[in-house]
């Protein structure tokens, strides 16, 4: 039953939408032109006290989970057969918003996991437990996949890439910068085992040695920007000579254990660490392989188990590590958990009902648009030889879109929902999914497959499938608003499209083929022109410093800042076609030039306020730029923009120094 306290009506979130009253015209566009696009926002927005960040994303995001709760309390209420795609998410939903039932169980839900940690022998014995916790959602020393085969985009491939960590990354571990989040770190897992019934002063001795195990796995582990290497990445080994050289891991009972068909090769991501682990499991005391096995299953079901533990991890993970002040309403985290395990069936519910057929339709004529100027740039590109030219327009001929939701959804009747047991949901959800990888591994690639949900407020572009992927969650205002001009959504969500497009050209999706392999189709001399306008980038972009002492790391985020670029570039171009099209646009509207409202919509997509500690979490782990830059250096880089905005500041004209990747 759903906890009384929780249910009732909330306030309905208001719509995110593109705003003249969002700009701060006091400010020179020309020298700030992030303020000056959303500087009032960015005033009167503050960060929600549930939140490490409030960004435009976020808003469109607390829309759908308005959306999504009413659905999963609908559906919660259900009598159709459990069978049934509502009674699935419905009896989910009643599982996780019954804290009372949750508290009651304390540790039950995963005691077989944590007796099995501490009885496991070493040997394969070791690699099959490790398979078992892999079943149930729990990645230990590395992490284990399944995707299509970089080198023969037309099967799916087993990876086995670098992992173990509980901390965001190796730099955590590592830095002098993260001292006091490391000491944070050794508390927090000292009082999770404190929790678990430990004394004290075992609980530190605990505490030291999972700290002491991840910090050597930390010291193996490749840098993020490292990571991006798809060549370097990409390592197929037999699976008899990665038996030989690392025996202590077993592999072939840990992947017949996870339900993977007999198979030749393994695709390692980074030889290196995988040597480590083997080294660690070889040489390491069983007691301190079972204490860091413990605490993995302890810290990967936090979130799901009683609110003594849910509290401490969430002090630790989300109020030390990103600034979070207060926990979501139980039912966010509930809805978020259930788009993350059933989220196809929690989607077919939500394009039923909120994303109309027409809407693709309109968006669908948008890409076109966008793909009509990609194609004619390349075939026009003055510093690229005709034969990479020619790859290059194949390879775009084969480029394929996917829009609002899958044509065939997931089906997750096997999957058993129990309204009783929360963590139990968790678990064969996640094993379901696990199985599904693996059982498919050797096998021919389902190209209909989708690697986001539909609510999902985001887009992506897959170089081995060679497709752009538009969720109908994020096919909304303020990125696709129906109501308003084309400057406006060129600059939002044809932005948004044409950034997809670049990727499969950014200095990692040019790398693979028009099939989506991994293969070089590139004459010397154009890849040297590419690299010398790719490290223009980079410069640009690490010269940014968002935090003292703290620079954007530019190799990380090239690859999303050239399809910024390109994002700004292509849909600019796009909008001027649709103009020269039909002139009648071409008007001001609210004092703004159809240009300059393109380039303010493409900055208010990035209008943010983030917390400090979340701003540090993300300089480090991840590969897009702070907003700020992202919604301001492809505008104001733009050869248009100048003439969009002509400030004088001084009574000088200003330049931007202008930089072009395609």
């Amino acid at each position: 039953m759903i906890a009384a306290q929780e249910i009732g009506k909330i306030n309905e979130p208001k719509i995110p939408r593109f705003s003249e009253s969002y700009m701060d015209t006091s400010a020179n566009p020309r020298e700030e032109f992030y303020r000056y696009s959303s500087g009032e926002w960015i005033r009167t927005n503050e960060i929600p006290e549930d939140k490490s960040h409030w960004t435009a994303f976020d808003e469109l995001h607390e829309w759908n989970l308005y959306l999504l709760r009413s659905i999963l309390e609908e559906a919660s209420k259900s009598s159709e057969q459990r069978e049934s795609v509502k009674q699935l998410v419905g009896q989910f939903f009643q599982s996780a918003m019954n804290t009372q039932r949750i508290d009651e169980l304390g540790f039950n839900p995963i005691l077989n996991e944590l007796m099995g940690t501490q009885k496991v022998a070493e040997g394969e014995d070791f690699s099959r437990f490790l398979a078992e916790l892999r079943l149930g959602g729990v990645e230990t020393f590395f992490s284990t996949y399944s995707t299509a085969d970089k080198k023969n985009s037309s099967i799916y491939a087993l990876y086995l890439d670098q992992g173990g960590l509980s901390l965001p990354d190796r730099e955590y571990y590592l830095s002098d910068s993260f001292s006091e989040i490391r000491n944070a770190y050794r508390d927090h897992v000292m009082r999770m085992f404190i929790l678990l019934g430990e004394t004290e002063e075992e609980s530190k001795k605990l505490s030291q040695n999972v700290f002491s195990l991840e910090t050597e796995l930390a010291k193996n582990s490749r840098a993020r920007a490292d990571l991006r290497d798809e060549e370097k990445n990409y390592n197929k080994i037999s699976l008899t000579d990665l038996s030989t050289r690392l025996p202590s891991l077993h592999i072939p009972v840990f992947l017949e254990s996870l339900g993977v068909p007999l198979i030749e090769n393994v695709v390692i991501g980074q030889p290196e660490f995988l040597d480590a682990v083997g080294r660690i499991i070889s040489e390491k005391p069983i007691e301190q392989l079972r204490t860091y096995l413990r605490w993995r299953v302890l810290h990967t079901y936090a979130p799901y188990l009683h609110s003594r533990v849910e509290k401490e991890d969430f002090d630790f993970f989300r109020r030390k590590l990103v600034g979070q002040q207060e926990p979501e309403a139980r039912w966010k985290i509930a809805t978020t958990v259930i788009d993350e395990f059933l989220g196809e069936a929690l989607g077919k519910l939500y394009v039923e009902k909120h994303f109309p057929p027409e809407a693709r339709t309109r968006m669908a004529l948008m890409v076109d648009d966008i793909r009509e100027v990609f194609r004619e740039r390349l075939s026009r590109l003055p510093w690229m030889t005709e034969a990479t030219k020619e790859q290059a327009l194949v390879k775009f001929e084969k480029f394929t879109v996917k829009i609002g939701y899958p044509d065939h959804f997931r089906d997750y009747s096997s999957v058993a929902i129990d309204p009783d047991d929360y963590v139990g949901n968790v678990r064969r959800a996640a094993e379901f999914e696990v199985r599904r990888k693996a059982n498919r591994v050797g096998k021919a690639v389902d190209k209909s497959e989708w690697y986001m949900s539909p609510p999902t407020v985001n887009a992506y572009y897959s170089p081995t499938e060679n497709e752009i992927v538009f969720p109908a969650g994020i096919l909304q205002p303020p990125y696709f608003d129906v109501s308003l001009d084309d400057a406006v959504n060129y600059g939002g969500i044809g932005g948004v499209i044409a950034h997809e497009v670049t990727h499969g050209y950014d200095d990692q999706g040019r790398k693979f083929d028009a099939q989506g392999n991994l293969r070089d189709w590139w004459t010397p001399d154009d890849e040297k022109e590419f690299v010398s306008r790719a490290r223009a980038v980079v410069e640009l972009y690490s010269s940014q410093e968002p935090l003292p002492g703290m620079h954007v790391n530019g190799e990380l985020t090239l690859g999303e800042n050239i399809a910024d670029f390109g994002g700004v570039s292509l849909a600019f171009e796009a909008l001027q076609r649709r103009l020269t099209k039909e002139p009648a646009k071409r008007e001001k509207i609210n004092g703004l030039t159809p240009e300059q409202r393109f380039f303010v919509a493409w900055a208010q997509i990035w209008r943010e306020n983030i917390r400090e500690q979340e701003l540090r979490r993300r300089l480090t782990i991840d590969p897009h730029s702070p907003s700020r830059y992202r919604g301001t250096l492809p505008a104001i880089n733009h050869p248009a923009f100048d003439k969009a905005f002509p400030t004088t500041i001084e009574g000088k004209e200003t330049s931007n120094h202008k930089i072009t990747v395609w």
